[in-house]
Order: C-alpha cells, then structure tokens, then sequence
C-alpha cells in the first residue's frame, strides 16, 4: 500500500517507520526538512510541499496526518482537499473533539473524500459512537 504521513514527530514518525518495515511504501512530509530526511534514510519517499503529496500518490490517495488538534487540522485538511479526488482518504490521527471530526467529515463528504478520524482521545469516542466517517 502507498500512503502519506504528514507530520514526523514522535507519533507521525513511530509511525512511519512501523508502516516501511512492514513494506509499505511512505511518502513523507514534516514542515522541518531535516526530520522529512530522517525517514528518508529509512525507505521513505520525501515531498517538500503539501501539492507534492497528492502529486506522488495515485487515487485512491490515503493521506493520514499527525498534527496538532483544532486549527492545525482544520488548516491540513484545507490545504490537502485542492489536491484530492473523490474517493481518497484523509485519516486525522491528531487528538482532535468528536464535534470537530464531525463536522470535518460533512464538510470532506460533501466533496466525496472519505474522512477517518483516528486520534487518541476524541478518536475513540468518535469510533465508539459511530463518528467513524468513511
């Protein structure tokens, strides 16, 4: 399977290492470029630009990112939609309030992007009450 991570920290990156030794092909992008280099060095494909992201995945793309709740994933999934088609995937693994991923997940299904939401807190709630929108 070939997928994106956007955001390397400690999450994003355990992650992506997980995902390429189980032979999975990751295209990787963190706003530092010396941390996006890190993974490279570990099998991953680098992208310096959110339009580079959907560019080097074929539909449908499946693009998971670990970033920070609230704006932060609200400005991420704004920025990703222009480049994605009907039928991909956006997986927020951030830590983000079940009303917010409902609300996400309207907005991305009205434009026929699957939403997952798969964070640690509000994620569970979310999936536990069937807020899992995909």
């Amino acid at each position: 399977m070939r997928l994106a991570m956007i955001g390397l920290g400690r999450m994003g990156g355990n992650m992506s290492e997980r995902l390429i030794k189980g032979g999975h092909e990751v295209v990787v992008f963190d706003r530092t470029a010396e941390v996006t280099q890190k993974y490279v060095a570990k099998g991953a494909t680098p992208a310096a630009t959110l339009a580079e992201v959907t560019a080097k995945l074929k539909s449908p793309r499946v693009v998971w990112i670990m970033v920070p709740s609230g704006k932060p994933v609200d400005d991420m999934i704004t920025a990703l939609a222009q480049g994605m088609s009907k039928g991909d995937v956006i997986i927020d693994g951030g830590n983000s309030n079940f009303h917010d991923t409902v609300r996400r997940g309207a907005e991305l299904q009205a434009k026929g992007i699957h939403f997952v939401d798969s964070g640690t807190s509000g994620g569970i709630w979310g999936l536990a009450n069937g807020y899992c929108l995909m």
